[in-house]
């Protein structure tokens, strides 16, 4: 299974087996895994890891903020309405970006089984 397919469907970074969340549901914050089902990866490795986190967040967000705003001033002329779906999108897109910011951070700080 290739990583991005694997970040996609949220598996361990280090197997690529084991589900990190518990339950998928797409617009849930969801419960994380302590540990990987499968290989048993811890996927918090110290306290506060997923701070960092955060930064993967604001890069999601601005690129949907970005894209809302490229795709809807072509049908949209007001301003504040414009900026009214772009607020309105970030605050659906706001579980999915949370979910995909911790385990895109767990990617980039985990070496996975098939590295060269």
């Amino acid at each position: 299974m290739s990583r991005i397919k694997s970040i996609i469907s949220h598996k361990c970074p280090k197997c690529e087996n084991g589900d990190v969340y518990e339950k998928e549901n797409l617009f849930s914050f969801g419960k994380m895994n302590e540990t990987c089902p499968s290989c048993n990866y811890k996927f918090e490795i110290e306290p506060g890891f997923f701070y960092g986190a955060m930064y993967v967040t604001y890069g999601l967000t601005i690129g949907e903020a970005i894209a809302t705003y490229v795709i809807s001033q072509f049908f949209i002329e007001s301003v504040y309405t414009l900026i009214a779906l772009i607020f309105c999108s970030l605050i659906i897109l706001a579980p999915i970006n949370f979910k995909f910011s911790r385990v895109i951070w767990m990617y980039i700080f985990t070496s996975s089984k098939s590295t060269i």
